[in-house]
């Protein structure tokens, strides 16, 4: 059973998962730790987590004490953590991840907890905001969010049973996926939106920069299509690095496409481009209802 629980990671996403298993019903300890001494108090003070590690060597003690370890920073971080957890833990514990990109933590995650120790369930969920920070957690960030796993045991654990069931509590629906196959998907489906946004934005800084007139003629979709500019480095970097190939392959494809749409803009291909666009769109309408 699930009592005590330690959160690397007090950012967004990080708080928000404390703040979501508390208001699912998690009676257990939370502890916390952040690299940034005002991300760590921002979640102590605003409850999602029960205490917080002043040092990384502290809450490396924590987390030989904790029945599930929950990785909440950038990938490279993540990375950098299971290397250091794997020799601390044992048998009985559960590490689990929160990273945007899959195939190079899975890889490194089976090495290292594939054998008879502690187990590592790499899981992803589909949630965030532009901007980051504890400031923004939310105990519903997670409501109607897709939550996905790449396992690579054949058999779950009962703690990994148990993990799964609370986050299904927090409102997230889950789906298992093959690391491979979650990094191709996500390339099309989040970090292309992500580039194609931070392209946009940083097209129109240089263009315009701070003309008055482009924020009172860009209305909805100006917002909609830049929303995602003020997305951190920090963070897209780490994705950037651990799913160039993916990545790299959808910008090629949309270069491609929109040099098309450039050369067709007065002929029927442009009408043609439309029409499947729409079709698209339709079909996720239907979907969602």
């Amino acid at each position: 059973m699930i009592e005590r629980i330690l959160i690397v990671g007090t950012g967004l996403i990080g708080a928000s998962i404390g703040l979501a298993l508390k208001a699912a019903g998690f009676r257990g300890h939370i502890s916390g730790w952040d690299s940034t001494r005002l991300e760590r108090l921002m979640a102590l003070d605003m409850g999602a987590v029960d205490e917080v590690a002043s040092s990384r060597e502290e809450a490396l003690s924590v987390a030989r004490h904790a029945h599930v370890l929950i990785l909440a920073v950038p990938v490279m971080g993540i990375l950098d953590w299971l290397m250091e957890l794997a020799p601390a833990l044992r048998a009985g514990q559960l590490v689990t991840d929160v990273g945007s990109t899959k195939l190079k933590i899975a890889d490194l995650g089976q090495g290292l907890f594939g054998g008879a120790g502690a187990r590592f369930l790499p899981g992803h969920p589909m949630a965030g905001k532009e901007s980051g920070g504890a400031a923004l957690a939310d105990a519903a960030l997670f409501q109607g969010a897709m939550w996905l796993f790449t396992p690579f045991a054949e058999e779950p654990t009962e703690l990994e049973v148990e993990w799964r069931e609370w986050v299904t509590r927090c409102g997230a629906r889950t789906l298992d996926l093959d690391a491979g196959r979650h990094d191709e998907l996500c390339a099309w489906v989040s970090h292309l939106p992500q580039m194609v946004s931070t392209a946009l934005t940083a097209l129109l800084e240089d263009r315009f920069g701070d003309t008055p007139e482009v924020m009172a003629v860009g209305g909805r979709a100006l917002h909609e299509m830049t929303r995602l500019g003020a997305s951190p480095y920090s963070m897209w970097r780490d994705v950037a690095l651990s799913n160039t190939t993916s990545i790299a392959e959808t910008l090629f494809a949309l270069e491609q496409r929109l040099a098309h749409i450039r050369e067709n803009l007065k002929t029927p291909e442009l009408r043609d481009e439309f029409a499947l666009a729409n079709s698209f769109r339709a079909r996720r309408r239907t979907e969602s209802k």
